[in-house]
């Protein structure tokens, strides 16, 4: 019974980082997809230049 409870968790361990490391990555594409968005798409300042792609 010991072990059998072992593997279930270890089971449902794997199947739980799985499914979290998978949406941590459609994740990471949604943000890339964003960033290179704002990078093309960034405004201009009065002067004509290009403004800076990022916030900080």
């Amino acid at each position: 019974m010991g072990p059998l409870l072992v593997v279930l968790l270890l089971a449902l361990l794997l199947f739980g980082a799985g499914f979290a490391l998978h949406l941590l990555w459609w994740i990471a594409v949604v943000v890339l997809v964003l960033w290179l968005l704002g990078f093309f798409a960034r405004g201009t300042h009065t002067s004509g230049r290009r403004g800076r792609w990022y916030r900080w």
